[in-house]
């Protein structure tokens, strides 16, 4: 399916691995140059060459701690004429209300829901004036499925899919789509090894990692390339008629009840 994204501008925040990379991967392969933006700029520039030697785009990496006041706008002095912006960077601690104490939720909040909503601002003005462009938003499915053991987690989601709604209403007014992309427990590096570490601990065996998944949809959890192709679908104009719509792929997991125990 052509999505007519090719030689278009996107900049993609958390890029340098998981979801982010998949993404920027998934926007290279129809064409768009890119804006890596992520705290590690080795792994940026890592990931920028190696996109660069598979597709014929211009990519480009600007390292910023999204957390810090001004960064969004700064990246939007540079970069404001981007036609595609997704927020994706950010990782909020899990536990109970308890468990997370002021400092670890607002750390937490800094870049999750501080960030997007900076880098929102800061992007949507500019696509305002223009009358274009899209936002994509990779929030999180606990936003929906709610879990008290992770508190400040489901909280800050819930948050975020509200401001994705609310502006995505407006903002058709003025030519710009916001969208929204809720994962469930998806497989990065960084989750396969906390799933390692645990069948080590309950199995004696880090292999058993899998046996962990059981519960899932399907046994699994998703990939990054299926929450990419999401994200890069609703950028495109295949998706032209959508705003103020959060898409939860999490195959089913935060609707299921369990009535009988």
């Amino acid at each position: 399916m052509e999505l007519h994204l090719r030689g278009r501008h996107a900049l993609v925040t958390g890029a340098s691995a998981g979801i982010g990379l998949a993404v920027a991967r998934g926007l290279a392969a129809e064409g768009c140059n890119l804006v890596l933006v992520s705290r590690t700029e080795r792994a940026l520039k890592e990931v920028a060459a190696a996109i660069r030697a598979e597709h014929d785009v211009n990519v480009h990496v600007a390292p910023a701690d999204l957390s810090r006041d001004g960064a969004a706008e700064a990246l939007a002095a540079r970069h404001g004429e981007v036609d595609i912006l997704v927020n994706n960077a950010g990782a909020i601690p899990g536990g109970t209300i308890a468990e997370v104490d002021q400092a670890r939720w607002r750390e937490g909040w800094e870049l999750k829901v501080f960030g997007f909503i900076a880098m929102t601002r800061a992007f949507y003005a500019r696509m305002q004036t223009r009358r274009s462009g899209v936002i994509v938003n990779v929030i999180g499915a606990s936003g929906t499925g709610v879990d008290h053991r992770y508190i400040a987690g489901s909280t800050g989601n819930a948050a975020l899919e509200a401001l994705t709604k609310a502006l995505g209403v407006g903002s058709t007014e003025h030519g710009v789509r916001i969208v929204g992309v809720s994962p469930g427990v998806v497989l990065t590096e960084r989750s396969k090894a906390l799933l390692e570490a645990r069948a080590k601990a309950n199995f004696g065996d880090a292999h058993r990692w899998r046996e962990l998944l059981r519960h899932l949809p399907f046994g699994r959890t998703a990939t990054t390339d299926e929450i990419a192709a999401a994200v890069v679908f609703l950028a495109s104009d295949r998706s032209g008629y959508t705003s103020g719509t959060i898409m939860t792929i999490d195959g089913g997991q935060s609707q299921r009840t369990n009535w009988w125990g």
